[in-house]
């Protein structure tokens, strides 16, 4: 009856880092701003597209993944400055609605940069599965998951041991506590908007060596990193993470056990059920206002 599970778990580990990291740039935005950024999947294009054309110019591949993270970054701080700070005072719904927009023209602008071929990115380490506890290990998905705590360790480090850090967290608890002790808020979420660039980017370059990425990837991945931040818990980075990593093993198991065909239909059905149980998500907590 589990036959093949365990590799049902690798794969799903696997897929499941990468949506973690893609829920993990939405929580960032949201803790600052308390916007949802829906143009966070197209970080996740950038980082794959962006990669594989410096490699293909000419760069050698690590430097390539990094000059790419580091420019999705920086259209990510653009993206605040330009479209989102001059909204400030307006509705959060306005904001929300503006990310859609930088969205599409993010995606026609990679359709027209890169055309509509679907790319690959070389493996970091070769492709020679490495067979162990009954399953086919692809040398990538050490990358991945690698990566993966590699950056949650940076982040843990950052918002605890630096002063930028402390500031996003203050701005993220009560923002206009905040902004009377000194700190700019503004300046938080243009490096919240970076932060989560760079982060979608690197989930974007570790994971097309295993899934190819094209021009329109991003509403897909983007998709599935908000289901995993809701999951997880909105606005907890770490609950993210774990939403991420539950997603992608229900996705896997649904996909090999009942039909590939509803992929895609698995983990939303999951996260409305649990939902309707625990709208806060399973690692969130519940919030009280007064009205």
């Amino acid at each position: 009856m589990f036959a093949g599970a365990p590799q049902y778990i690798v794969s799903g580990l696997t897929q499941g880092a990468a949506y973690g990291l893609i829920g993990l740039g939405f929580t960032m935005i949201f803790n600052t701003t308390g916007i949802i950024n829906f143009a966070q999947g197209e970080f996740v294009m950038l980082g794959g597209m962006l990669s594989v054309c410096l490699s293909v110019a000419g760069l050698p591949l690590p430097l390539a993944i990094v000059a790419a993270c580091l420019a999705t970054a920086v259209i990510g701080g653009l993206m605040e400055r330009l479209a989102i700070r001059p909204l400030a005072g307006a509705p959060p719904v306005n904001a929300v609605i503006i990310t859609i927009g930088v969205s599409i023209l993010l995606r026609g602008g990679a359709m027209l940069a890169f055309g509509k071929d679907t790319l690959a990115l070389p493996a970091f380490s070769g492709v020679k599965p490495i067979l162990a506890f009954g399953a086919a290990i692809q040398p990538q998905s050490l990358w991945v998951l690698a990566v993966t705590l590699a950056l949650l360790a940076a982040l843990k480090l950052f918002f605890t041991a630096t002063i930028q850090g402390k500031a996003m967290l203050a701005c993220a608890c009560q923002k206009k506590a905040a902004s009377l002790v000194g700190i700019s808020v503004a300046r938080m979420a243009l490096l919240s908007f970076a932060i989560s660039g760079l982060i979608g980017a690197t989930a974007g370059a570790i994971l097309a060596p295993i899934t190819m990425t094209a021009y329109d990837v991003g509403m897909m991945l983007g998709l599935k990193g908000f289901a995993a931040c809701i999951l997880g818990g909105l606005g907890n980075p770490f609950g993210a993470a774990a939403g991420g990593l539950i997603l992608g093993i229900l996705e896997s198991f649904g996909a090999g056990y009942v039909s590939s065909g509803y992929k895609d239909a698995f983990a939303f059905i999951v996260l409305l059920l649990l939902l309707f149980v625990k709208p806060s998500g399973l690692f969130g907590k519940a919030g009280v206002e007064r009205v």
